[in-house]
């Protein structure tokens, strides 16, 4: 069983920074691909970020890259998503997510994904 957990979220303004982090309770931590994804009550579940097993291939929604950077640490069981210049719209309940796999490929569908942290709500006032 994976357990992940998210933590980080909170209030910022619009151009400010947050820095998200999931714990994962896994032996196996590299057999595991990463993404986070945000929710916005009424609408549907949306890709953020994601990074292969290894970390040297990471994949972006279009409406972040270049202003969010995932990254993991293999050692600690960690990943990270580093979130500059925050915009309001980004206001969302935030996900990390986890998939066993052999593929050392990033995946941004939501199917492609297994196990579900709880979620972060990250707040971004205008």
């Amino acid at each position: 069983q994976v357990q992940l957990a998210e933590s980080g979220g909170g209030l910022v303004q619009a151009g400010g920074s947050l820095r998200l982090a999931c714990a994962a309770s896994v032996r196996t931590f590299t057999f595991y691909r990463r993404g986070w994804f945000r929710q916005v009550p009424g609408k549907a579940r949306e890709f953020v970020a994601a990074i292969s097993r290894s970390g040297g291939t990471t994949y972006y929604a279009e409406s972040v890259k270049g202003r969010f950077t995932i990254s993991r640490d293999n050692a600690n069981k960690m990943v990270h998503l580093q979130m500059n210049s925050l915009k309001p719209e980004g206001t969302a309940v935030y996900y990390c997510a986890a998939d066993f796999t052999y593929s050392d490929q990033p995946a941004g569908q939501i199917p492609a994904y297994n196990y579900w942290g709880q979620g972060t709500q990250v707040t971004v006032s205008s």
